[in-house]
């Protein structure tokens, strides 16, 4: 199964921080004139004409001489061959081409992957025509005069972008379960996948990041059979400087991409932080089953009745509004709860796979819309006559209606909390569309 992952390459300072929240319409990496202000490898998901695909932004910060730049961003150029589908190559219009531009070039040039050039800050006519001075780098015709600040340009890179991916509907359903186990470094998982598989199958440390890969095992014990994936952590790149932290971001993109169920691992010490709700939320915007296993509860000091209670209501809190999932407090090491983690996974996985007739969903649904009809907007009312579900992988509802344009976010959620209610979707995201009848 092919993952959709495009990443943004280029020196520092030359836009990438604004093209990914330009294409991902977010503000989520931070925007500075000082060069190399992206200390975190960015990453989230873009969508465009129906298709959808996880964005990356490679960042470029490393401290030092212009010597030690070259290397670092040479290393995540390579690292972005490797791993991304699509690579678009981000210059400065109003800088020209530089010593460091060209390194990149020379790298990508080895490669038949497409490449995209931007030229970027190309926000006036003679900008625009300034920019054919990279088709110096002999990359081919795909160059495009873009402004990141106002958006121009971007929608032609869109447009040709997602003529080179799959279709969504490109995913098969797996009769095996593929689990990716995913977290942050050093909350335990590869000691859990050792712990299931009852072998040293990674190395476990004490330190964080050690695993680099994303690998997978075949598990077939005790009645469950499904492949585990152990992806490296995300951590916080800040802390970190060397390439590896890059390749890992990937890699855990990439399992996320290819599993049906992700298994996250938070440590129960520390509860629920940004990054864990970073992985969180990829594997929601990817449309994975999941499932949050509270790893190092032994090593929570004082309990009392009610401290798991407490803890899962701090998580729900996080991670609202989606908050049927779920919640497994274990202790690897003391093998505490590890096989309903599995159990938990495996539940998800069919529950993901669960289809519902039509005749099923307007027998029950429609009963309780005709209870609780959607309000009234400017005097018109939304009268919903049939529901369906679609033959996707990700459970898809359709409502087909007179005036779809009328149906609010609350009653959406309304609609999702019925089903969840009737058929079991515990941990897995469903998607609720409202059509014209």
């Amino acid at each position: 199964m092919s993952s959709n992952i495009v990443a943004i390459v280029g020196r520092p300072n030359v836009g990438k921080s604004t093209l990914f929240n330009r294409l991902t319409e977010s503000r989520k990496a931070i925007v500075d004139e000082a060069s190399g202000v992206t200390r975190d490898r960015q990453y989230g998901k873009a969508i465009w004409g129906g298709k959808e695909f996880t964005l990356i932004d490679t960042g470029g910060y490393v401290r030092g001489s212009d010597d030690e730049f070259e290397g670092e961003i040479r290393k995540q150029v390579e690292i972005a061959l490797e791993e991304a589908a699509v690579i678009l190559f981000v210059v400065d219009v109003t800088v020209g081409i530089t010593d460091l531009d060209e390194a990149v070039a020379k790298i990508l040039r080895k490669t038949n992957k497409p490449i995209f050039v931007l030229a970027n800050k190309a926000d006036n006519n003679q900008r625009i025509a300034d920019a054919s001075e990279f088709y110096a780098f002999g990359l081919g015709e795909s160059l495009y005069p873009v402004s990141s600040i106002n958006g121009s340009g971007t929608g032609e890179i869109l447009d040709d972008l997602v003529k080179l991916l799959p279709d969504d509907s490109e995913e098969e359903e797996s009769e095996i379960p593929r689990i990716a186990i995913v977290g942050r470094p050093n909350v335990g998982k590869s000691s859990f996948l050792n712990t299931l598989i009852g072998e040293e199958r990674n190395i476990v440390t004490p330190i964080a990041g050690t695993t680099r890969d994303a690998v997978g095992t075949h598990y077939k014990a005790f009645g469950f059979d499904f492949i585990l994936t152990d992806t490296a952590g995300l951590r916080k790149k800040g802390k970190v400087e060397e390439d590896v932290e890059y390749y890992s971001v990937m890699r855990t993109v990439r399992a996320i991409e290819n599993s049906d169920v992700c298994v996250l691992l938070i440590e129960a010490t520390e509860g629920m932080m940004a990054q864990d709700m970073n992985i969180y939320q990829l594997a929601i915007k990817n449309k994975k089953g999941i499932v949050i296993m509270v790893n190092k509860w032994d090593m929570v000091a004082e309990k009392s009745s009610n401290t798991m209670k407490e803890f899962k209501n701090h998580i729900l809190e996080k991670i609202a509004p989606f908050t049927d999932v779920p919640i497994i407090f274990t202790s690897v090491t003391e093998k505490q709860r590890i096989f309903d983690v599995l159990k938990a996974a495996v539940d998800v996985f069919e529950n993901r796979r669960r289809k519902i007739t039509t005749s099923q969903l307007n027998k029950i649904m429609l009963p309780i819309i005709e209870n609780h009809p959607p309000p009234s907007v400017k005097g018109k009312f939304v009268k919903i006559k049939f529901v369906s579900m679609l033959p996707t992988y990700k459970p898809t509802f359709v409502f087909y209606c007179n005036h779809p344009q009328y149906v609010k976010e609350p009653y959406k959620r309304f609609i999702e909390n019925r089903l969840r209610e009737k058929f079991d979707y515990t941990g897995v995201p469903i998607q609720i569309f409202f059509r014209k009848k």
